[in-house]
């Protein structure tokens, strides 16, 4: 098994930036779920919130996120849900748009994927 940076990561400092907290009050988060900021950081504000609200300023999936943060993406929860109740980020998963809803690829598109990822 190959060790990366995060695996060398304290749980002390992650139940720090956590402040104790084990899972996010916001059960709609996912790893797919587009994060935008709708403020910017100001001074005072925790160092991982500010770095949130840097990188989201543009749409950026929640695992981009904790990729960005070398954060577990729980943790990363944890922040987003601090950050979506103070009204400092919106939250859009991919799917609820209603082009989404209602436009489904067609078969030769889906079809077109599939051989590309056998290709991989």
């Amino acid at each position: 098994m190959i060790r990366r940076e995060l695996d060398d990561e304290g749980p002390d400092r992650l139940y720090t930036v956590t402040r104790g907290r084990s899972s996010a009050d916001e059960p709609d988060l996912d790893i797919v779920t587009l994060i935008v900021a709708a403020a910017e950081p100001v001074p005072g504000m925790q160092s991982e919130h500010a770095r949130i609200l840097r990188a989201a300023r543009r749409p950026v999936a929640v695992v981009e996120l904790s990729a960005d943060l070398r954060l577990p993406v729980g943790v990363v929860k944890i922040l987003l849900s601090d950050l979506l109740r103070a009204g400092k980020i919106t939250a859009r998963h991919p799917s609820s748009s209603t082009r989404a809803r209602t436009e489904l690829p067609d078969a030769a598109t889906l079809k077109k994927v599939l051989v590309g990822l056998h290709k991989l």
